[in-house]
């Protein structure tokens, strides 16, 4: 998915930027960067890559030669940035998170129109130089942001550090969030309010979808009003968030446990105790026990000192055994004993069946499955949500496709919680992963939980019902 922190100061910022940039690592798997304003050494940037390792030890050892008083840092999916730009809008430095579905198409737009792109990873367009492109074209930066708002199709959060403060924009269907810290003499911005807290900053507000402002290290400047909608990812408080982290003003963990509190209130099996998948199940599973009032028990621990996030490597073979060898049943807690398991979601399939397998032969008498989101039946067009190529990577729909002989049929059967095919779709999905019993949360409760109104949350993966802004958005 990728993240960014910036920060500027009226004293040295690399430490913060260091530290800042650091804890927003788990939203990225590829690259990391950042950059420094200094007034006397100009730009100075560095770019590492994570596939082997873990920020900190990237770039603990140059920490030194980030001097200045401003700086951005980046944790990316996708390409090698901070970029740097001298343009007619003067110098800068720029991170994105960002995924554009017509990059290709933009290009060669402005390749016909005299541009040049010069840098690519892995031989495919960059993106944050495609956006910075976009961005010069304007004649002042709020312009040029406003033209990646009207071209891109998809979303774009992005950090500009220029000579005269950071610009922060937020994607103008707010599908990412930007938090805003403050504490004396300095200002930040971070896709995780987590990163706040051990620096001194405190959220002081959250910019708004389509939103550009300016910051100062002695405040801040509204130079773009929000747009009146948005559609920010519910995956964030699912899955990719932080548990202390906030967005929009919704906490993660407190999302996690109302959402497993209200499972529970609908559920009635009968079980010894409730336990979390690590890392985001573990919110939902104490929501759970709290509700149906049984014991939570950590009957899965994760062994986290060497080895890494289950999706950081490039291969799927890979990240399946990471998932595998990082999770460690408790075999003396599981026996005998009927056990209800809350986790975020269920993508292939894979590693939740390997799970369940595990379990069972640890001695669980039985293994119950309680899912934090709806079933995901359609991919993300505008975040790089996961590593899927087609939804036939979805088990929902390779169930669709062996129920109806095709995977698009009456597809929207299969997300209404209160259709006979939908009930015949979860029981074969907890018949395939040998569970005793399968429930998903459902889009009510789901929205209840996150605590912001249904029409400004992206609800797409669940029913496709986000699919008209990729029209509207450039309207």
């Amino acid at each position: 998915m990728g993240a960014f922190f910036g920060t500027i100061s009226k004293t040295e910022c690399g430490a913060d930027l260091f530290y800042g940039t650091d804890y927003n690592s788990h939203l990225g798997t590829r690259r990391a960067g950042m950059a420094t304003f200094d007034e006397n050494r100009g730009f100075l940037r560095g770019i590492h890559s994570l596939e082997n390792g873990y920020f900190r030890n990237r770039f603990e050892d140059e920490l030194d030669k980030f001097t200045g008083k401003a700086g951005i840092g980046a944790i990316s999916d996708t390409d090698a940035q901070p970029m740097l730009v001298n343009s007619h809008l003067g110098r800068f430095a720029l991170v994105t998170v960002a995924r554009i579905n017509n990059a290709e198409a933009l290009a060669r737009k402005l390749l016909d129109d005299g541009m040049y792109l010069t840098e690519f990873s892995s031989g495919k367009i960059n993106i944050t130089e495609l956006v910075s492109l976009l961005i010069v074209r304007g004649r002042t930066f709020v312009e040029g942001i406003e033209n990646v708002f009207r071209e891109v199709k998809g979303s774009c959060s992005m950090l500009l550090l220029t000579e005269d403060g950071i610009i922060a924009a937020r994607d103008a269907w707010g599908r990412t969030p930007i938090a805003v810290g403050v504490k004396e003499g300095a200002m930040a911005v971070s896709s995780e309010s987590t990163a706040f807290a051990n620096l001194g900053y405190k959220t002081c507000s959250f910019v708004g979808p389509g939103e550009i402002i300016r910051l100062r290290a002695d405040g801040m400047e509204q130079l773009r009003k929000p747009n009146p909608r948005k559609q920010v990812c519910s995956f964030l408080w699912i899955y990719y968030g932080f548990p202390t982290s906030s967005y929009d003003g919704q906490n993660v963990e407190h999302s996690r446990f109302l959402c497993g509190k209200a499972m529970a209130s609908k559920d009635d099996v009968e079980v010894d105790c409730a336990c979390g998948i690590p890392d985001s199940g573990i919110g939902m599973a104490v929501g759970y026990a709290a509700g149906r009032n049984v014991t939570y028990m950590r009957t899965i621990a994760k062994y986290t000192p060497t080895w890494s996030r289950s999706f950081m490597p490039s291969s799927q073979t890979t990240r399946n055994l990471v998932a595998k060898m990082k999770l460690i049943d408790n075999e003396e807690m599981l026996a005998g004993k009927k056990v209800l398991f809350c986790d975020d979601s269920i993508v292939r399939g894979t590693q939740l069946r390997d799970n369940a397998r595990e379990i069972h032969e640890s001695g669980a008498k039985e293994v119950h499955m309680r899912i934090g989101c709806p079933p995901l039946v359609f991919g993300c067009p505008f975040l790089n949500f996961s590593a899927s190529k087609t939804e036939l990577e979805l088990i929902t729909r390779r169930i669709i496709r062996e129920f109806e002989g095709d995977s698009n049929k009456n597809v929207e059967k299969y997300t209404d919680s209160s259709t006979p095919e939908y009930s015949r779709m979860v029981s074969e999905i907890a018949r395939q992963l040998d569970l005793d019993s399968l429930k998903f949360s459902t889009l009510e409760d789901l929205v209840e939980s996150i605590g912001l109104p249904r029409e400004d949350l992206c609800l797409h993966c669940f029913d496709g019902s986000s699919a008209f802004t990729l029209e509207e958005q450039n309207d």
